[in-house]
């Protein structure tokens, strides 16, 4: 255990990069896909009668493809990259707290194949596909976004999860496709109460019961959007713990008392909100541009998974391959 006082061990984690651009400079979306949001959303709402030609259920895929069937016929993406979750008890973060999304059941044999199919059918469409054993598709998202800011594209993160939304810059967006709701990092506020840059922080202090982590005891989403809105930060905010019970905030004597007991956990709880910017991205090019498609094994992947005549002729089409 330190011995130093909290306020003078406070220190930030995978601290975000504040980008200022021009307009002209960046006005390339690349449109970054939360696969597995999407992938189990179609898991739980088509029917289990789709099966591939060993007998094995393939309704996510089916539901995946459409949703991502849909997205390229009404964006047409020039860049656009899909990142997939590949980092289950492996990821980083189980080793910075064992408990992390310790709450959340395995994926069944069933649809755990399914999403190699889908992988493979992004890959057959020319779209980059993202994924690592140790980082997960939101610090995947996140590095591709850094990763091509420099030259010259904004985000399009499409997700529903609040997570990303610390992500946001000036020029970025983010699109919860199921509801046709977008919103930029001026729109955050709205939506959660706290800047876009406060998001990792406001996580830390209210806690994400969807990851397991619990937060700090007492504090909920809004005395934690009080706390940062008077202190902008969670560091300045530990930094200046004395000045918490004069606040006008119910209970803040408490909450400054829980702060001060729970300052080396809540400093822990911002390692895992915070989404990583270094994750490893394989051979991926920063421009995420879309690639040729590959017929032939998108030919096979329509037989294998026993697409429909509707579904072979939009992903032909999607894939830029003659018709029959």
């Amino acid at each position: 255990m330190w011995s130093k006082p909290c306020h003078a061990r406070v220190a930030t984690v995978f601290p975000h990069l504040h980008v200022s651009m021009n307009p002209s400079d960046a006005h390339h979306p690349l449109y970054l896909i939360d696969a597995s949001l999407y992938i189990f959303r179609a898991w739980h709402s088509m029917p289990d009668e789709f099966q591939d030609a060993h007998g094995w259920p393939v309704n996510a895929v089916h539901g995946y493809a459409r949703f991502l069937l849909d997205l390229l016929e009404r964006e047409r993406p020039r860049h656009i990259a899909i990142a997939f979750d590949e980092a289950l008890d492996n990821c980083f973060r189980n080793r910075i707290y064992p408990a992390y999304k310790a709450n959340r059941e395995r994926a069944p044999e069933e649809l755990h194949r399914q999403f190699a199919h889908c992988k493979t059918l992004c890959a057959a469409l020319g779209l980059t596909v993202l994924a690592h054993s140790e980082y997960e598709a939101d610090d995947l998202i996140g590095s591709a976004l850094h990763g091509g800011r420099p030259h010259g594209l904004r985000g399009v993160i499409v997700s529903a999860d609040k997570d990303l939304s610390q992500l946001l810059l000036d020029q970025d967006e983010q699109w919860d496709y199921a509801r046709n709701q977008r919103w930029d990092m001026h729109g955050v506020k709205a939506r959660y109460g706290v800047e876009a840059h406060q998001i990792a922080d406001y996580l830390a202090l209210s806690g994400d019961a969807i990851d397991n982590i619990p937060g700090v005891s007492g504090i909920g989403p809004k005395t934690a959007a009080v706390l940062l809105a008077h202190f902008g930060s969670l560091d300045e905010l530990l930094s200046r713990l004395d000045e918490v019970p004069f606040l006008r905030l119910r209970g803040a004597t408490q909450a400054a008392t829980r702060l001060r007991d729970q300052c080396e956990q809540v400093l822990i709880y911002r390692q895992l909100t915070t989404v990583a910017l270094d994750a490893p991205l394989g051979h991926a090019e920063p421009h995420f541009t879309r690639g040729a498609a590959d017929g032939d094994l998108l030919m096979a992947l329509c037989d294998s998974l026993r697409f429909g005549p509707m579904t072979r002729r939009r992903l032909r089409k999607a894939a830029d391959l003659p018709e029959f």
